[in-house]
């Protein structure tokens, strides 16, 4: 079942609704609209786009054999859109991709995995860490600081 999201006059997404719809199947169209994007964004009013409920980073994700995770789908063709889009995720017109809220005004788009990253790398020291935007912005050679 297709999803789909109305963005407004800034391409923040304001409401995401579930169709019943084949989003192939257009001869329940009605009569004017080329597609269902366009029909629900005339009868909603705004521009929608179609989103896709698995994928997520840019990766298609599907059901394991058992029924009860997520895993990397066989094929990646069908990931969509780059994420499936929430209430508050940004559509970027430009890479065609649904994106969250920027955590960090520092951080920087990764469009290959259509999300937001830290200018600097996470440390690989097997520590955990946290992002301080106050930091980085003190001295930008640090950001990662331990809980």
């Amino acid at each position: 079942m297709p999803h789909y999201a109305l963005i407004d006059e800034n391409n923040v997404v304001v409401r995401v609704i579930n169709s019943l719809i084949d989003e192939n199947d257009t001869s329940n169209l009605a009569d004017g609209f080329s597609s269902w994007e366009e029909f629900y964004g005339d009868f909603l009013g705004g521009t929608c786009k179609r989103t896709s409920i698995n994928t997520f980073e840019n990766q298609h994700l599907a059901f394991n054999e058992a029924g009860d995770d997520y895993v990397l789908s066989d094929t990646q063709e069908k990931a969509f859109r780059g994420n499936y889009a929430g209430v508050g995720y940004t559509y970027n017109e430009t890479e065609d991709i649904f994106l969250p809220p920027k955590p960090y005004d520092s951080w920087v788009l990764d469009t290959d995995n259509a999300k937001w990253k830290a200018p600097l790398d996470y440390p690989n020291d097997g520590e955990k860490y946290i992002w301080d935007e106050s930091a980085y912005q003190a001295d930008n050679s640090t950001g990662w600081v331990t809980p």
